[in-house]
């Protein structure tokens, strides 16, 4: 059974074609990596699955999409406004609500951001603002994750980490990456995009880091 599919589909970005055609099956309950080349349509393909499927989605996107004069707090929260009326949003930023205060927490404590909870976002590191953007993944608690490249500001060691969270959190994923060996380690199947096409789809058990280096 498939989570997300596309069929015969002709990715654009702008008025430039950059994929197709593309026929691509996510099954649910599968973690799915994209690998390639800067350029080579990661991001495109990503932005269409999420646009297609937005309501089943949570998305951590390549500029991470904060806003950086609010809070670490205020940016989490945004992964659920929809389930809440404008009226209780709006209070919400005002007077931040205890109970959303203490959903919010463990998730900032889990990627040691707990006393970054009410500093405003534009203060925070590179590698800070990637985990913010991952928190609010987390929040929004949606079937599927779409990230594009969501550990590339962090060290190895908290790569590894964010990685293991975001597997925690969310069954069915697809995950761009530049890192070929974490790929291996946290994907369950590698999709290589290269010269506008999806060139090798399979399972990475049956990979090794040395096959898929001609990628880059």
């Amino acid at each position: 059974m498939s989570s997300l599919a596309i069929q015969d589909a002709y990715l654009t970005y702008g008025n430039h074609r950059v994929l197709g055609p593309v026929t691509l099956d996510v099954r649910a309950g599968e973690h799915l990596i994209l690998l390639g080349k800067s350029g080579c349509g990661k991001s495109t393909l990503l932005n269409h699955l999420y646009t297609e499927n937005r309501q089943d989605c949570a998305l951590i996107p390549q500029d991470l999409g904060l806003v950086e004069n609010l809070s670490v707090y205020h940016n989490v929260y945004m992964g659920r406004l929809q389930r809440y009326s404008a009226l209780r949003n709006c209070l919400n930023f005002i007077y931040p609500a205890v109970a959303r205060i203490a959903e919010v927490t463990p998730l900032l404590e889990q990627l040691g951001l707990d006393e970054k909870c009410f500093s405003a976002v534009a203060e925070l590191s590179g590698g800070q603002q990637q985990r913010v953007a991952v928190a609010r993944a987390l929040y929004q608690a949606a079937p599927v994750l779409l990230a594009d490249e969501p550990v590339s500001a962090l060290d190895g060691p908290e790569a590894d980490r964010v990685m293991a969270l975001l597997g925690q959190y969310f069954a069915t994923a697809v995950i761009s990456l530049h890192d070929v060996d974490r790929a291996l380690r946290y994907g369950q199947r590698i999709i290589a995009i290269q010269n506008g096409e999806l060139v090798l789809d399979e399972s990475a058990h049956r990979l090794t880091v040395s096959s898929l280096n001609e990628f880059y």
